[in-house]
């Protein structure tokens, strides 16, 4: 027998009706758009659902399913939309928008570093979950690359909130709220760490730059002959030494007559 819905807070309650109506194919579209670089309520409909199936009105494995395979897609149509559309529309407009062609070099270099790990993380913050897949197409990050983990990432995202919401039950308000608001100071933390980041690159940078610099600027030189002294400064040289005279032999003695 379904149990009934608890008291739904803030964005939660105005989808319910949503939910009411469409069920899973709302979910669907919600969390493919969420993840394609569209803003939509793609997480809340989740948690939504989710406290929906721990009522008995959804089917918690059809949710997750559902759900993985519209993150997986969304994510992946917005790589497609990196891939083919972003560097051009940075070649086009980025210095509009600051992008130069160095920081996209740099952004570059970053994701063949670290972007497996910002794919899988991106969907936890909000902003990164709507652009990620866009900005790994953009970045040319492989395709292959790319997938395992966007799939990772969209298993860790649905798994942890459906999980969320289906144990939420009727605390789900509670819940819901402390949620939001530590999301928030994530967020921060997450910026503050960023801007650490820069500077400290920044610094390092320049550091090395004055380390490259400093001995062909500041070193002996070398191959240059020593320059003249001033005249007048140098001491008068001491007139050569006479040669000494060649040693004579024995003088024979004087005749005495």
């Amino acid at each position: 027998m379904s149990a009934s819905v608890p008291e739904l807070p803030g964005a939660l309650a105005g989808l319910a009706p949503l939910l009411d109506r469409y069920g899973y194919p709302a979910v669907a579209l919600f969390v493919l758009l969420d993840n394609c670089g569209i803003p939509a309520p793609g997480q809340t409909i989740l948690v939504l659902a989710a406290v929906y199936a721990g009522a008995g009105h959804l089917s918690l494995a059809a949710l997750v399913a559902i759900a993985l395979a519209a993150a997986v897609v969304g994510n992946s149509l917005g790589y497609l939309i990196g891939s083919t559309g972003g560097r051009a529309f940075v070649h086009r407009w980025g210095r509009y928008v600051a992008l130069t062609p160095a920081r996209m070099e740099r952004a570059d270099g970053f994701f063949a570093r670290h972007g497996g790990k910002v794919v899988t993380v991106a969907r936890f913050v909000d902003g990164l979950r709507q652009t990620n897949g866009i900005i790994a197409g953009t970045t040319e990050m492989p395709w292959r690359r790319f997938q395992p983990f966007n799939v990772l990432g969209a298993a860790l995202w649905v798994g942890v909130w459906s999980a969320f919401g289906y144990l939420a039950g009727t605390n789900i308000g509670t819940i819901y709220r402390t949620v939001v608001r530590y999301q928030l100071w994530l967020l921060f933390g997450l910026l503050a760490v960023c801007a650490v980041l820069v500077v400290r690159a920044v610094l390092r940078r320049r550091r090395g730059g004055r380390q490259r610099n400093g001995p062909e600027r500041n070193g002996p030189e070398q191959g240059r002959p020593d320059p003249p002294e001033p005249s007048g400064t140098r001491e008068p040289a001491e007139p050569p030494e006479p040669p000494e005279a060649p040693e004579q032999g024995p003088r024979a003695p004087e005749d005495p007559r």
